[in-house]
């Protein structure tokens, strides 16, 4: 198809979707002018790698850096490392730009903008202390930095039993660290999984040595000398010398307001399936983006890299003059904490009964493989679909990390609006080492739609 000969595009934010974005509109059309200004040093490393690089499972940081500005300037694309964007004027389509290390602000003009400016961490009241030891974990900086406090440290403490939160637990323990984890709700991975998933996950911290405590409010952080030295809760003192704040994230969306862009009900940017805003020139693409859930059919803000990633593709694609759609997301998720492994996708029993829909759930209780092959692993699936309908809703799988990836056969279906009786039919691999003959996914599929039937 036919792309216009020159135009300037314009990207804030060097990361997931601005560099997947860059990429992807100079190999369509040549023609176009990016230019990237990325506030920070680094641009497209993987910050979902930083628990694995403080363990140990990853040797270093650099090792988290997929491109640098030099390789995307050899592709035509013009990096600006430490160049902050800090106003819009949609109007005359131009940004501000202030040059964070010659002390300078300078106007760049755009025909077409993408604002992909991510998340930050939050930071309760009780975190603003100007305290050393005490951390986020959000880019290669912020795990450079706990690296630095991990030095002579021996007792660590995490507020949030989310994603980050669990990894970094086992991050800490493989380093010899004393760990106790701190959640306000009833469970750790309480927006992830049904509440007896949740307690699976929570044994297997306490298997490692590693100090649960659910419905806990933290009221305030100790220190001395200006270092750390503990988190006061409404439980008591938990001593600390490195505390990790994990406690959620939110869309980084003061440029896009200052533009006059609107914001969705999840707080972050909406946009319609080309990642076009509603105002003209600009798009919106990564973590600090809302989406389409496909099961659902409601706005959701689910930042992860996978997502940042396609969208910032979509929006390389039209923002050169083509034509692509995000097709929205259904909410799959993997983690891994010690020897176990947990995915959900679609929606969970607790989410279908919170969103008023008439949802029936199986669970099968199996091995990852063969049970007279060796080393055969427990591995349970909750399986979730709509009464009546026969509509696969979600699947949650917990059992050795590898095993459940088979989630991402579920999610394949809930893509196409995929029923029980599909999942059933569908030819999965076979091999001693690798399943049984009727994989897990397969049993809870018969389960299911025999209990659908009523038999």
């Amino acid at each position: 198809m036919p792309y216009p000969l020159f135009m300037r595009i314009v990207i804030v934010g060097g990361v997931a979707a601005g560099m997947s974005a860059a990429s992807r509109a100079r190999r369509l059309n040549p023609d176009v002018q990016v230019t990237v200004f990325e506030r920070g040093a680094d641009i497209s490393y993987g910050a979902c790698g930083l628990p694995y690089v403080i363990g140990g499972d990853v040797p270093s940081f650099e090792r988290l850096i997929a491109r640098t500005p030099g390789r995307m300037r050899e592709q035509g694309i013009d990096v600006r490392l430490r160049h902050e964007v800090t106003g819009v004027d949609a109007a005359a389509r131009t940004v501000t730009v202030r040059d964070r290390d010659a002390g300078r602000s300078f106007t760049e003009p755009y025909d077409r903008l993408l604002i992909a400016t991510g998340v930050s961490a939050v930071r309760p009241d009780w975190a603003r202390r100007d305290l050393q030891g005490v951390h986020v974990v959000r880019d290669l900086p912020d795990g450079q930095a706990i690296e630095a406090s991990l030095q002579g440290a021996r007792r660590a403490c995490i507020i949030g039993g989310g994603y980050i939160g669990l990894e970094m637990a086992e991050a800490l323990r493989s380093r010899g660290l004393e760990v106790t984890l701190l959640e306000k709700g009833p469970e750790v991975a309480g927006r992830m999984l049904d509440r007896d998933f949740q307690q699976r996950v929570r044994a297997e911290l306490e298997r490692h040595g590693v100090e649960v405590r659910c419905g806990t409010t933290v009221e305030a952080l100790t220190g001395k000398d200006g270092r750390v030295t503990g988190v006061q809760t409404d439980g008591g003192l938990v001593p600390a010398d490195v505390v990790i704040v994990a406690v959620g994230v939110k869309p980084n969306t003061a440029l896009a307001r200052a533009a006059g862009v609107s914001l969705g009900k999840t707080g972050a940017i909406a946009v319609n399936e080309r990642q076009e805003t509603d105002v003209a020139g600009v798009y919106a693409a990564g973590d600090n983006t809302e989406s389409t859930h496909r099961v659902t059919g409601q706005k959701v803000h689910i930042p992860l890299g996978l997502t940042a990633n396609r969208m910032g593709r979509v929006a390389g694609v039209n923002m050169a003059g083509g034509d692509a759609r995000f097709p929205g997301v259904v909410g799959t998720g993997i983690f891994k904490t010690f020897d176990l492994g947990a995915a959900r996708t679609g929606v969970t029993q607790a989410e279908a009964d919170g969103l008023g829909l008439e949802a029936v759930s199986v669970d099968v209780d199996s091995t990852d493989h063969a049970g007279y092959y060796p080393d055969a692993a427990p591995i349970h699936v909750r399986l979730t679909a709509e009464r009546g309908s026969g509509r696969l809703l979600g699947a949650q799988l917990i059992g050795q990390p590898d095993s459940v990836k088979r989630v991402d056969v579920v999610a394949a279906l809930l893509h196409k609006c995929g029923s029980v009786q599909d999942l059933f039919e569908t030819d999965l691999a076979y091999a001693p080492p690798f399943s049984s003959v009727w994989d897990v996914l397969l049993v809870a599929a018969d389960r299911l739609g025999r209990e659908l039937c009523g038999e």
